[in-house]
């Protein structure tokens, strides 16, 4: 018997459901104590709804639920997260930790027994790689030398790993740019201490530097 070809399949995103026994409970307690948005509701009253963290959405459907099935959350920085939830009283089944897959993340359970766990990749997960630093004659601009003091110091590196960190992003391509070492909290940190430190220029502000 031949079997059919397999076709080519284009997934651009896939969306957790979740059975809730009652919807309007489970967006209250998804947006309120989890840190969701609300997507939309259908039905009146609703059986049918849809959550976002981030850009991520979930659907939540009316029935009754199966506690069992747990969802996994890829985001920036989960210990910020587990602190706001751990503030909200929601139970936390599994404390923030480094596991051995490279991810640090913790699970919590919702109102319907559902399992569900935030993590962010680890970096330093794998084997050490042994260098040789060298010591380079770099002047850079005042502002953008803070900027980086400060940012190295909310990353927890030291300003030489911070700075070889970025400078490794910026060597790879991405799409139509160049990839980021940092998440998306982290940028807007950055734009925080930008203003802080009085940077008024693009980031081609380089170019037109001219030393006092």
């Amino acid at each position: 018997m031949n079997l059919p070809a397999r076709p080519i399949v284009e997934c651009d995103q896939q969306n957790a459901c979740l059975v809730v026994a009652d919807i309007p409970a489970a967006v209250d307690f998804y947006t309120s104590k989890l840190g969701f948005s609300l997507s939309f509701t259908w039905g009146e009253p609703p059986t049918f709804a849809g959550v976002m963290l981030d850009h991520v959405q979930m659907f939540l459907q009316k029935g009754t639920p199966s506690p069992g099935c747990s969802v996994f959350f890829a985001i920036g920085n989960a210990d910020e997260l587990h602190e706001f939830h751990h503030g909200n009283g929601v139970e936390v089944v599994d404390p923030p930790a480094d596991r051995e897959y490279g991810i640090r993340d913790y699970t919590i359970r919702d109102l319907h027994g559902y399992h569900l766990s935030f993590g962010h990749q680890l970096f330093n997960a794998g084997p050490a790689i042994e260098i040789e630093r060298v010591d380079v004659p770099v002047r850079l601009e005042k502002r953008i030398a803070l900027v980086l003091q400060d940012l190295a110091g909310h990353k927890r590196m030291s300003l030489s790993s911070c700075l070889e960190e970025t400078l490794l992003h910026t060597f790879e391509p991405l799409g139509d740019g160049v990839a980021s070492p940092h998440t998306k909290a982290q940028l807007r940190h950055i734009q925080e201490l930008k203003k802080r430190h009085g940077i008024d220029y693009d980031s081609h502000g380089s170019y037109r530097f001219v030393e006092r």
